[in-house]
C-alpha cells in the first residue's frame, strides 16, 4: 500500500492539498471512480476515491458523499471540478469535518492518467510483489486487449474471469460461456462492491469512473481476499479508461455531423462527407437513437453502453442535452427496445434520479438521416409522455400520421381542422352535441358501423343517423377512404 503523501509526490499528477495535511500517512490500497451522490454501497476502507464532482448540484450535496467516505474508511478524495467551476468551499469543509483529506486534481488532466498513475504507484510501492503480479502488470503496460488481460489473470489465478456490465452485458471473459450474468450484475448492485456468491464466484467492482458499472466476476468464491484478483480488478479499470479515452476522442469526429443532424445547415453532400469521415456508410440506412436522462454525459455513456455489443459500426455524441447515436441498420435486431430496456431495468439501481428515455428513427439513407432525426425526436417525446422511469419507443410506434403532423406548422394544422371539421365544431358548440367525437371512434373502428355503434354503447341504426348527419353538416361522404384519411387527419392535428 502507498501513503497520501506519496501521490502528492507524483510529478505527473500536480495534485494540491486542499485540506487534510495531518493526514498524509493515511494508506491508499486501491483506487475507485464515481459520480454517484451516495456511493456508500461500493466503497471500501483505504480507498482513493476519483470524482469530477457530476453528483455535486449545490450547497447541501457535499455532506452525504463524505460522510459516506468516512463510513467507509476511504484514504483520500481526489477531485476534479472542471465542470462545476472549481472545487466547491463546502466540500472542502466537509472533507476537514470528517477527516478525510482532499486532492484537488487538475482541471487538464485527464483520469485515465490519474487511475494509471496511482495503480503503478500502489504497485511499486507493495513490500512483496509476486511473480504473477509483475506478468499481469507487464501485460497491462504493453497493452493487450481485455480478453487477452483476463487469460492471463486466469492462467495466474488458475480459475477462469469475467468482465460484466451492471446491464447484465459479458464485456470479455477467459473461460466458457458465463452462467447467466444478469442475476450476477443485480446481486452486485445489491451489495456492498465485494461479494462472494457461495459455491460460485466471487464479484469485484472493476468499474473506474464510469456511471455504469463494471465488475470482475473470478470463478472462485474464496478470491475476494486474493491480492492477485484485487490486482486484476485495479487493471481492468484501468484498461476501461484507457479505451474509453480512445473511443471519446474518435467519437469527436461526429460533432459537426451531429450538429447537421440537430439543426445546422449542412447539405446533403456535406452530411455524405461527415459519414464517411465517422466511418459510418453514406449509401446504406443507418438508425439514430436519441438518449435522455438525469445529464448528457449518463446519456452517452447509456447509449453506448446499450450499444457495445451491436455489430455494426455506432457513433456516439451529443444534440442539444441529449445524446444521439448514428447506427448502421445492418443486423439491427428485432427486439432491440424490450432487450435495452431490460438491460437498463437491471442497472435502474445505479443511475442517478430521473427518467431514461431513449427514442428511436430510420432507418435512413444521408438523404433522409435528418428525417429519421426528427422521427427519434418524436419517439423520444412519446416516451416522455408515457409512464414508468424507463421507457424506449421506436419511430415505428408513433404512427406515420403523428410524425406527419408533428413536422407541419401550427398555423397550418388550424388551418386543416377549421376548413374540414369546422361546420362540425359548430354544430357541436351550438347543440352540446358529441358529433366530433362519433366521427372520430367511427373513423377509429375503420369505418365500421357495428364496431363503432359497440364502442359508443348506441344501436347501429343510431350511428348510421349520426355518420350521416355529420357528413351533411361537412359536406362530404363519410364513407369514402380517401375523405376518411382527410377528417381522421384533421380531427387528430389538434388531438382530437
Amino acid at each position: 500500500m502507498t501513503p497520501v503523501r506519496t501521490l502528492l509526490e507524483i510529478p505527473e499528477l500536480r495534485l494540491r492539498l486542499r485540506t487534510g495535511a495531518g493526514l498524509l500517512d493515511r494508506e491508499v490500497s486501491r483506487i475507485y471512480g464515481t459520480e454517484l451522490p451516495d456511493p456508500s454501497r461500493y466503497l471500501s476502507a483505504g480507498e482513493l476515491v476519483l470524482t469530477g464532482l457530476l453528483w455535486w448540484r449545490g450547497p447541501g450535496d457535499a455532506e452525504p458523499f463524505v460522510a459516506a467516505l468516512s463510513a467507509a474508511g476511504s484514504a483520500a478524495l481526489a477531485a476534479s471540478g472542471a465542470d462545476s467551476g472549481g472545487i466547491p468551499d463546502e466540500l472542502v469543509t466537509a472533507c476537514a469535518r470528517h477527516r478525510i483529506p482532499l486532492l484537488e486534481v487538475p482541471f487538464d488532466l485527464s483520469f485515465a492518467v490519474v487511475t494509471e498513475r496511482v495503480v503503478l504507484a500502489l504497485a511499486a510501492e507493495r513490500d512483496e510483489v509476486s511473480g504473477a503480479r509483475k506478468r499481469l502488470r507487464s501485460a497491462a503496460a504493453e497493452h493487450d486487449s481485455l480478453p487477452a488481460l483476463l487469460r492471463h489473470g486466469a492462467g495466474e489465478l488458475g480459475v477462469p474471469c469475467w468482465v460484466v456490465s451492471g446491464t447484465g452485458r459479458v464485456v470479455a471473459g477467459s473461460g466458457p460461456e458465463l452462467d447467466q450474468p444478469v442475476p450476477l450484475a443485480r446481486r452486485f448492485l445489491a451489495g456492498d462492491g465485494r461479494v462472494a456468491v457461495p459455491g460460485s464466484y466471487t464479484l469485484l467492482p472493476a468499474g473506474g469512473r464510469a456511471l455504469v458499472p463494471w465488475l470482475l466476476v473470478v470463478g472462485d468464491p474464496h478470491a475476494g481476499s486474493s491480492a492477485l484478483a484485487e490486482e486484476l480488478a485495479g487493471l481492468v479499470e484501468l484498461d476501461r479508461a484507457r479505451t474509453e479515452q480512445v473511443r471519446r476522442v474518435a467519437d469527436r469526429v461526429a460533432a459537426p455531423l451531429l450538429r447537421g443532424l440537430g439543426g445546422a445547415t449542412l447539405t446533403e453532400n456535406e452530411l455524405s462527407n461527415g459519414l464517411s469521415t465517422a466511418g459510418l456508410p453514406t449509401d446504406a440506412p443507418l438508425r439514430v437513437l436519441l438518449a435522455r436522462t438525469a445529464g448528457t454525459r449518463l446519456s452517452v455513456e447509456l447509449l453506448t453502453e446499450l450499444l457495445a455489443a451491436y455489430p455494426g459500426r455506432c457513433l456516439v455524441g451529443e444534440i442539444g442535452s441529449d445524446a444521439c447515436a448514428l447506427v448502421e441498420s445492418r443486423g439491427w435486431p428485432e427486439g432491440w427496445a424490450a432487450d435495452m430496456a431490460a438491460a437498463l431495468s437491471t442497472v435502474e439501481s445505479a443511475l442517478p434520479a430521473g427518467r431514461v428515455l431513449i427514442g428511436a428513427g430510420g432507418p435512413g439513407t444521408a438523404a433522409g438521416l435528418r428525417g429519421a432525426t426528427q422521427e427519434a425526436r418524436h419517439a423520444l417525446g412519446m416516451a416522455e409522455r408515457g409512464p414508468g422511469r424507463i421507457a424506449v419507443v421506436s419511430g415505428e410506434q408513433v404512427g406515420a400520421h403523428r410524425l406527419l403532423l408533428a413536422g407541419a406548422p401550427d398555423e397550418l394544422r388550424s388551418s386543416l381542422r377549421a376548413r374540414i371539421l369546422g361546420p362540425l365544431l359548430d354544430y357541436d358548440r351550438a347543440h352540446h352535441g358529441d358529433l366530433v367525437h362519433t366521427v372520430r371512434v367511427f373513423l377509429e373502428c375503420s369505418g365500421s358501423p357495428a364496431a363503432a355503434a359497440k364502442a359508443l354503447h348506441v344501436h347501429v341504426n343510431t350511428l348510421r343517423y349520426r355518420i350521416a348527419r355529420a357528413g351533411e353538416l361537412l359536406g362530404l361522404d363519410l364513407t369514402d377512404f380517401p375523405t376518411q384519411v382527410d377528417v381522421y387527419l384533421a380531427l387528430r392535428s389538434a388531438g382530437s
